[in-house]
């Protein structure tokens, strides 16, 4: 990143700090929502509907003047589509009905350390100390805000974080199998393809599952989720790309740490969930996990 002009870090890093901020604001959305009634099945149907136009144009966009995908490509593009975004995102929504942002946001955190388990898992890829170690820390601070929240709400609390742990281990399961393809597709085209997939699934499963008349919502979910797919989901993605092209994924990764305490400090603005020192201690134990796993990532790589 030397040899990059400062301007171009400079918008990379901003690129990538907003990203994250747009990310985390998708719980908080969706937090908001819930307020109305509306149920998860729906309301991720209405965040998809709004949704699959942008990913749509991102995927045409991106395939311009390339080759059609052949047989094997389009079954990745369908499997990653239902693993990477259509089941986490159900999930990470459903369980959004139990827990705080603040804690959904932590859980999902732990997708890193959860794509180095099914690497070992699967390809027996064997861990660093230091690796091991940010993902115990990571761990902890997990387990200290979710026993706090455990005691104030209850049972329902483990239920919604299994449901966004089962998230997390969903869309680790998208990153883990998604490098071949990513080369071959490229990272825009592989994305719109496969969230389109996803929009249709969550459509799709609306029709099934729920009658036609369960569309009619309070006009404010329709508002919520169209600038849930907007704001916090089409753009985010741009911007990160955007990053990652001017500061590389690293860089672009630890500038997304904001990522957790701007869900916290949106979820006390926005929803009055609770600013406590154990949110703070667990937050902190996240973030250092998350960057001692990662700095020991980049070392093994290099």
């Amino acid at each position: 990143m030397a040899s990059v002009a400062p301007e171009k870090v400079a918008t990379g890093f901003a690129f990538a700090i907003v990203g994250a901020i747009a990310f985390s604001g998708k719980a908080i959305i969706v937090k908001l929502a819930y307020r109305h009634g509306v149920d998860a099945v729906t309301l991720i149907m209405y965040r998809m509907l709004f949704a699959l136009p942008l990913f749509a144009g991102m995927a045409w966009w991106a395939s311009r003047g390339k080759a059609p995908l052949a047989r094997r490509d389009w079954l990745g593009v369908l499997g990653l589509g239902f693993s990477g975004y259509y089941l986490a995102s159900f999930l990470d929504f459903a369980g959004l009905a139990y827990v705080t942002a603040s804690l959904e946001r932590l859980i999902l955190y732990l997708t890193p350390t959860l794509v180095l388990v099914i690497g070992w898992l699967l390809y027996r890829k064997r861990a660093s100390r230091l690796q091991v170690l940010g993902t115990l820390i990571s761990y902890a601070g997990v387990l200290l805000v979710f026993g706090h929240e455990l005691t104030l709400a209850g049972a329902d609390v483990a239920w919604g974080s299994l449901l966004v742990f089962l998230s997390a281990v969903s869309y680790a399961f998208y990153l883990s199998y998604s490098g071949e393809l990513v080369k071959r597709l490229g990272s825009l085209r592989l994305v719109g393809l496969a969230t389109s997939v996803a929009c249709v699934l969550c459509i799709v499963q609306f029709l099934l599952l729920r009658p036609l008349t369960a569309a009619q919502v309070a006009p404010e979910v329709v508002w919520l989720s169209l600038l849930n797919a907007a704001a916090c989901t089409a753009v985010p993605v741009l911007l990160v790309m955007m990053a990652i092209e001017r500061i590389g994924a690293g860089a672009a990764a630890q500038a997304g740490m904001v990522g957790p305490m701007s869900t916290i400090l949106l979820g006390v603005w926005l929803l009055g969930e609770p600013f406590t020192l154990w949110i703070v201690a667990g937050t902190l134990l996240v973030l250092t996990g998350i960057f001692v796993f990662g700095r020991a990532a980049r070392a093994a790589a290099d």
